[in-house]
């Protein structure tokens, strides 16, 4: 299906089969990453249960530098969606190339100086001996190679913006197959342990983030990309900024909400910590619907929007809402019965087992709430209203949850099940709280602007 095709869809297709065909392939590349994640912790676990937590403490950590390339992405998606929506061609092609060159620069920004503070953060936060130690030598390599996670981000946004999620899967799935390759002959073969599975993350993700751009200038390319493109233009990159600075500092404040939370769980123990570390991979596999749908929605939301058609956006909405929800039921009762058996292929560690097997079980019966957090958050990312999805992001973690989790961890019969319950109670609330936004109707209001004089006819192309 080409660029146009896609886009008469979208813009009119059948809804269901619309989300279907455009959150697949979402959902695939990030069952293709669970699927890595998963097989990253089985290797790093084999080195010891102390090396899964030193990822699981330091990741949050990678999640805030990273968080403030996905707010730009996010726009760049919403805007490009937009622009699509509008026929305007050449506003969609220049918002491509202005992600491409500011993301490049932000990562060599945050990477060096994400490098220079590693060892200090990681002593602030508690990290030491084996745990400082395996933390540091997957961090300090993550932060230097964090220009080819941020490029390819830029890529997968420019292609989601366009409807286009079969080729952020086919490059996701090329990378994620190199990394699996890679992961034991850094880590085993070359001896190099939990350093050699940030090399072998790198490496891979940069051999197809620069693939993934170079195409984007192909002559093929419905939204064929030119040089000049890449030049700095004032008023695109301050729109591109304005919409996602919003979203970078949820993202950010919600890495840094983890980033407490480790603490938290550092304070139980390192056996409570891989416990959530594992927990959090194997929940991510019945989260991927909800994520897929989510991004999905935000496409669709925000290219109507650009055609001015509101009630197409809101059946979209309302459509993503009830087959998340039916795909995270089924997927949750089918998880239920073998979670104590899932949890031991990670480890052998009857605390970690136990702990683990407690965590998966609750989230998995409030998972449903995590499909309404993930089209909530899409709505308002694809209509460009990031503030809304920052006062979600921010408000789950900072208002309820580490609150929540301060006071129930100093109350008897609680201990690591305080996190647990803290997660389910925060999404509920949040979820109302979004809801109580979203009838609001400001995310209708799209936040380009249109002129008659400028809107182009994308069959020319």
């Amino acid at each position: 299906m080409d660029f146009i095709q896609k886009r008469e869809m979208i813009l009119k297709g059948n809804m269901k089969k619309v989300i279907l065909t455009l959150s697949l392939p979402i959902m695939l590349n990030n069952f293709l990453h669970t699927i890595y994640n998963l097989t990253d912790t089985f290797f790093v676990s084999k080195i010891s249960d102390n090396a899964v937590a030193g990822v699981q403490f330091i990741w949050p950590l990678i999640f805030l530098i990273t968080s403030f390339g996905i707010g730009m992405t996010i726009a760049t998606s919403s805007i490009i969606a937009q622009y699509i929506g509008a026929h305007m061609k050449e506003k969609a092609r220049k918002t491509a190339g202005q992600s491409i060159s500011f993301l490049f620069a932000l990562s060599l920004v945050l990477g060096i100086l994400g490098y220079l503070f590693a060892p200090a953060v990681i002593r602030a936060m508690g990290g030491t001996g084996a745990l400082y130690e395996n933390a540091y030598a997957y961090l300090s390599v993550m932060f230097l190679g964090m220009p080819t996670t941020f490029l390819l981000n830029a890529y997968n946004a420019i292609k989601q913006g366009q409807g286009d999620t079969i080729s952020p899967l086919v490059i996701g799935a090329l990378s994620i197959g190199t990394n699996i390759i890679l992961d034991p002959i850094f880590m085993f073969v070359l001896g190099m342990g939990v350093q050699g599975a940030a090399i072998a993350t790198v490496i891979s993700t940069g051999i197809f983030a620069l693939y993934g751009i170079f195409t984007t200038f192909d002559e093929k390319q419905s939204l064929k990309l030119e040089l000049s493109d890449l030049k700095f233009d004032k008023e695109i990159l301050m729109k591109i900024v304005n919409i996602g600075l919003p979203s970078s500092t949820g993202q950010a404040m919600t890495a840094f909400g983890f980033t407490i939370l480790n603490v938290f769980l550092v304070s139980f123990g390192e056996v409570t910590l891989t416990a959530f570390a594992i927990g959090n991979r194997i929940s991510s596999l019945i989260m991927m619907p909800a994520m897929g749908i989510g991004s999905a929605l935000a496409t669709i939301v925000g290219q109507n929007l650009g055609a001015d058609n509101v009630s197409r956006a809101k059946m979209a909405v309302r459509s993503s809402t009830i087959m998340s929800t039916i795909f995270l039921v089924v997927g949750g009762l089918i998880m239920l019965p073998f979670v104590q058996d899932i949890v031991k292929a990670f480890s052998a560690d009857p605390e970690i087992i136990k702990n683990g097997t407690e965590y998966l079980t609750m989230i998995i019966w409030g998972i449903p709430l995590m499909g309404f957090f993930q089209i909530l958050v899409g709505t308002f990312q694809g209509s460009g209203h990031t503030v809304s999805a920052m006062i979600l992001m921010m408000g789950r973690l900072w208002a309820l949850r580490i609150p929540m989790v301060f006071m129930l961890s100093r109350s008897n019969g609680f201990g690591p099940s305080s996190i647990w319950t803290a997660m389910i109670v925060s999404n509920l609330i949040t979820c109302l709280v979004g809801f109580g936004i979203y009838a609001t109707g400001k995310w209708q209001h799209k936040v380009i602007k249109q002129k008659k004089s400028v809107i182009e006819d994308f069959s020319v192309a």
